[in-house]
């Protein structure tokens, strides 16, 4: 690894709530939360100033998208199913979702971004990677750079990381957040990464987490002090040599600018249980307009795929999947509709229904098929 590599995480800002303020100026300041349906959005009063519905007002056990930093000083998160936050934060707003304006502020942020670096790695809707090696100045003015440029092109801020690797770069975004940068060197390991929690390596879960506390590691810093083959007669030989390299900020991945997708999905969790005797017409409408939007997905990435799936999680949260190969490839809804639908006739369908999915795999693109000899696919779904 080349001692001037230098790989900047940007990470936005509370995105989605970040992106609904734009939209809602009058609410920055107050706490508020993303996670309702579209009965939840905003009303204008005759006056013209709009009428909010409150957190207080949520019924259903859908989960929150985002919450504002005001919101999240009342105890709420991400994550958070809604009603266990409507008892922290009742008075906190509430707003729908609203993915194609997300998707929007990305797709604007990460062009602002790849003016300046065209190495970028997409890795979510609101964060990448950049490979910023071969730019001219300091790494301060590089993040200064980057951050000006977001913010000339969305007008929300974002929090940027410049370190010698990706693994450094992404626990150092978060160091001074919001509307921050931080600028990690190997040198500064000791003092400014061992500190840290181990949880905070993206790779170390809960499990992971919990077994390194009984073990009386905590800190990255506690964890780079364990010898490598004590580290591996506790968690493997794989992932306690991955444990020893990344608690001493080793990190070779390259910033990669492009990645083929394995497989796509849709899928929704309802509100109140569905059953198919009782709710059989809108069970129809979702599992239809689930494979509408599968097909326009891989429409508009270009693919074809071979096979189709479903996912299905029952009242007692039983979980089970069925998928089927295609006899040619396709991507238009009426053929994945006709294959999930094959597919859900395999399924004892005697329980309630809480959560419906569709899935493509065996992704190909179209110019790939010229001369391609039948296969068999073996992916499953999870």
């Amino acid at each position: 690894m080349s001692a001037d590599r230098r790989i900047a995480h940007i990470d936005m800002d509370a995105f989605f709530a970040s992106c609904e303020l734009s939209q809602y100026p009058e609410l920055r300041g107050q706490p508020m939360v993303v996670a309702g349906r579209q009965s939840h959005a905003p009303r204008m009063k005759d006056d013209g100033t709009r009428e909010f519905s409150r957190l207080r007002d949520y019924v259903g056990r859908g989960v929150l998208t985002t919450a504002t930093y005001e919101a999240r000083a009342l105890g709420v998160h991400s994550a958070m199913p809604a009603m266990k936050a409507a008892r922290l934060a009742p008075d906190a707003v509430l707003l729908p979702v609203n993915f194609e304006l997300y998707r929007r502020y990305s797709r604007q942020f990460k062009e602002a971004v790849r003016e300046i670096s065209p190495i970028i790695e997409d890795v979510g809707i609101d964060e990448i990677y950049a490979d910023v090696s071969a730019l001219k100045g300091s790494s301060e003015e590089i993040a200064r750079q980057l951050k000006a440029a977001v913010f000339e092109a969305t007008r929300l801020t974002c929090s940027v990381g410049i370190a010698p690797n990706k693994l450094l770069a992404k626990l150092c975004s978060d160091m001074q957040k919001p509307d921050g940068f931080t600028i990690v060197t190997m040198e500064d390991l000791p003092a400014r990464i061992w500190p840290m929690p181990a949880s905070r390596i993206n790779g170390i879960g809960p499990k992971a987490a919990m077994k390194l506390k009984s073990l009386e590691i905590q800190t990255i810093g506690e964890l780079a002090a364990c010898e490598e083959h004590w580290l591996v007669s506790h968690f493997g030989r794989s992932y306690g040599a991955w444990l020893h390299r990344v608690a001493h900020g080793r990190d070779t991945r390259a910033v990669v600018t492009e990645s083929e997708p394995v497989s796509m999905s849709r899928e929704t969790t309802f509100e109140n249980d569905l059953h198919v005797t009782r709710d059989k017409a809108e069970l129809g409408r979702i599992f239809t307009q689930l494979c509408e939007r599968l097909a326009a997905d891989l429409e508009r990435k270009g693919y074809l795929c071979r096979k189709i799936g479903i996912k299905l999680r029952f009242r007692d949260f039983s979980t089970i999947t069925r998928d089927t190969t295609l006899e040619t490839p396709a991507a238009d809804a009426a053929s994945i509709r006709t294959a999930a639908g094959g597919c859900l006739k395999r399924v004892d369908l005697s329980q309630a229904i809480r959560l419906l999915g569709v899935k493509a795999s065996g992704l190909v693109r179209p110019d790939a098929l010229a001369g391609d000899a039948p296969r068999q696919f073996s992916l499953d779904l999870e």
